[in-house]
């Protein structure tokens, strides 16, 4: 497969003209595309195939409910609003799927295993990418997203994920935007603020 550039329009979709959305119109997210998202953003790629991120896609009132208390206020109305809200997460024993995932490499998971540090690391990294990835997949079957922080991680993770390895990383709010919510486009640092071709 040869890759070329992508039309302006879907880059207009994807980055340039996209915008954090805060208000939801009242439409609301089929279970079937959660799952062409999912199918769609675990194509991106992490370190020997770890896929360390771990969704909970909240979207029934129940479990609205049951996020709320972990919401900082400013963040509450709008994502209780939201059609959903995807909690990305990481799985910090995402080293014993690697079998599995990594099988040109027999013993991967010795890679990771032998130091608490090193498999935090590699799965916050990972869980993160693969955050930015759903984002993007989102974007381009054609959702709006509102990531955030604010947010209890520990009272999320008690809330979502007790019992397990995993941990709470960032929200985002999925659905279709209200474009009354958006804010002006803020400004972005420019190329040589930032970056160098060495």
């Amino acid at each position: 497969m040869t890759s070329t550039p992508l039309p302006q329009a879907v880059l207009n979709q994807l980055f340039l003209e996209a915008h954090t959305h805060n208000a939801w119109q009242d439409k609301p997210v089929p279970d079937a595309l959660l799952h062409q998202l999912y199918d769609t953003f675990r194509m991106g790629p992490t370190a020997a195939n770890s896929c360390p991120a771990r969704i909970v896609f909240v979207k029934s009132p129940q479990a609205k409910a049951k996020l709320a208390p972990a919401l900082a206020e400013g963040n509450r109305a709008k994502t209780l609003a939201a059609p959903v809200t995807a909690i990305i997460a990481y799985d910090l024993h995402f080293y014993e799927k690697l079998d599995k995932l990594f099988p040109n490499a027999p013993g991967s998971r010795s890679w990771f295993d032998y130091d608490e540090q090193v498999a935090f690391t590699n799965a916050f990294r990972g869980g993160t990418l693969q955050g930015a990835y759903l984002m993007i997949a989102a974007r381009a079957l054609g959702l709006d997203c509102g990531p955030m922080g604010g947010f209890n991680n520990d009272l999320v993770d008690e809330l979502f994920f007790t019992g397990t390895n995993v941990k709470s990383n960032f929200l985002c709010n999925l659905g279709y935007g209200d474009s009354a919510g958006v804010y002006p486009r803020n400004p972005r640092l420019e190329f040589d603020e930032v970056c160098k071709i060495a």
